[in-house]
């Protein structure tokens, strides 16, 4: 931990504006990207924000810089705070699960192939992909590509392993193929 953080940390834990005003400068826009996509209503995303920075501002006693990062820790609350707006929302998802097993016989090459090229098409595709997503498969895929986290950050976000988010990613990857596929027909 740099001794920038450790200072906002001490600050915070004194409840100070001056540090609070930091964290928010420092990680808010990163926050509200993560909210916005998971929650892609404004006016739920920013109440989402707001209470991920209580929970922050509420909750940075008990930071462990030794589990994680201070980014990735802030990433877990606002992980968790979107996932739970989402669960008491209930709103309508398309599980692709229950067209059959057409993603899983997607080979990687094909997914590959689908979801690697990135031209404008393709990234508007995936975006409109990604909505027909279950909210914690969405917030796999936009932590690893949007936010460039490892596995490992992604597992301690999501409390699971390593290889199970992987194993997540990688069955994802193939109904975003699947969805894209359908869109474009």
């Amino acid at each position: 931990m740099t001794e920038t953080e450790t200072h906002l940390i001490e600050g915070l834990c004194k409840q100070t504006p001056k540090a609070q005003q930091q964290m928010l400068d420092q990680y808010g826009r990163d926050v509200y990207a993560q909210v916005m996509r998971l929650i892609p209503v404004q006016e739920n995303a920013e109440e989402v924000y707001q209470d991920v920075f209580i929970k922050v501002f509420q909750n940075i006693g008990k930071y462990d810089a030794e589990r994680s990062s201070l980014r990735t820790w802030i990433s877990r609350i606002a992980y968790n705070e979107s996932i739970s707006f989402l669960r008491h929302k209930a709103l309508p998802v398309i599980y692709f699960e229950d067209r059959g097993h057409e993603a899983e016989a997607l080979s990687d090459e094909e997914v590959d192939e689908t979801l690697g090229h990135a031209n404008q098409e393709t990234v508007q595709l995936i975006r409109a992909a990604l909505k027909h997503l279950p909210p914690e498969e969405r917030a796999i895929v936009t932590m690893f590509y949007y936010e460039e986290m490892s596995l490992k950050e992604i597992a301690y976000v999501t409390e699971s392993l390593p290889t199970t988010v992987a194993s997540k990613l990688s069955r994802t990857r193939k109904k975003l193929c699947e969805i894209i596929k359908m869109l474009q027909s």
